[in-house]
């Protein structure tokens, strides 16, 4: 079942900015508040652990606008998107958009439960490190997409087995571009924006959940692993899942892609990790 996240967002209904109330009612149902340990309020979904790998835990969903803005509200981060005028886009070339930036993906005032975009991998890793955790690892964040590893997972998902998609078998119910379903371009957000290709993200839970409860690890907007883990520099990092820009081949496991660090899109995200957890 969907979050309820309308009847805590009145932004959402009447188009301010209003900021996100501390109580989250999650998909179970049960209120999420943050607190010390959790200052972002992440809904973290274990991933139990492997014969060959421990268990860990990752946020339930992409991180969101409300959540980077207590981020920053914290620490008083200043984005580089936001220094350099705004994040980019792909128009025959990277084209810097004037305003454009993780809290106006679009250029005007996003929704607290919308992805939180034109984010680099260093402000992406901060974040996390400040929400109690950190980028997962590409091998994390790749078991967790595509390995089911909930004891009684809801059908037709089976505890074990390893899917093509974060979606299950196909990739409808993803936010991506022709192959996932006349609902993408219903789910669409993107503010009145004129693109030249896809029609805009999604909310965070506008989307049905897939492997092990998780919420748009196929499409919506790309996502930060630290890949190379650990490297520093102008190392590429990668990029996992792809977005609504691109179709469902992005949304495979054995799609790679990255980016320069200080890349700032408006179609990469991120969702942060932590652990490892003691397996079930």
């Amino acid at each position: 079942m969907r979050a309820s996240l309308a009847l805590l967002h009145p932004g959402r209904l009447q188009g301010g900015r209003i900021a996100m109330a501390l109580a989250l009612t999650t998909l179970s149902g049960s209120a999420l508040s943050a607190s010390g340990s959790n200052p972002a309020a992440i809904d973290w979904m274990p991933i139990a652990a492997s014969a060959n790998a421990p268990g860990f835990d990752i946020a339930r969903t992409e991180t969101t606008v409300a959540q980077f803005r207590r981020f920053v509200q914290a620490t008083g981060t200043v984005t580089r998107a936001e220094r350099a005028g705004g994040g980019q886009v792909y128009e025959a070339g990277w084209t810097v958009k004037p305003g454009w930036t993780w809290a106006r993906p679009f250029g005007v005032p996003a929704a607290d439960d919308e992805p939180a975009v034109h984010v680099d991998f260093t402000e992406a890793q901060a974040f996390c490190r400040w929400a109690g955790g950190r980028l997962p690892t590409d091998a994390q964040w790749v078991r967790a997409a595509y390995t089911e590893t909930r004891p009684a997972p809801p059908a037709p998902l089976q505890r074990g087995k390893t899917y093509p998609f974060p979606t299950g078998d196909s990739p409808a119910g993803a936010q991506c571009l022709g192959d996932c379903g006349a609902a993408a371009d219903a789910r669409a957000v993107r503010h009145g924006a004129n693109l030249l290709r896809g029609r805009g993200h999604a909310a965070v839970t506008a989307t049905p959940a897939g492997v092990n409860g998780l919420h748009d690890m196929g499409a919506n907007a790309w996502e930060w692993v630290d890949e190379p883990p650990g490297a520093g520099g102008s190392a590429e990092r990668r990029t996992r899942g792809g977005s609504w820009w691109y179709g469902s081949g992005q949304m495979r496991a054995d799609h790679l892609q990255g980016k320069p660090p200080e890349t700032t899109v408006v179609y990469i995200g991120f969702r942060c990790a932590k652990g490892p957890t003691a397996a079930p």
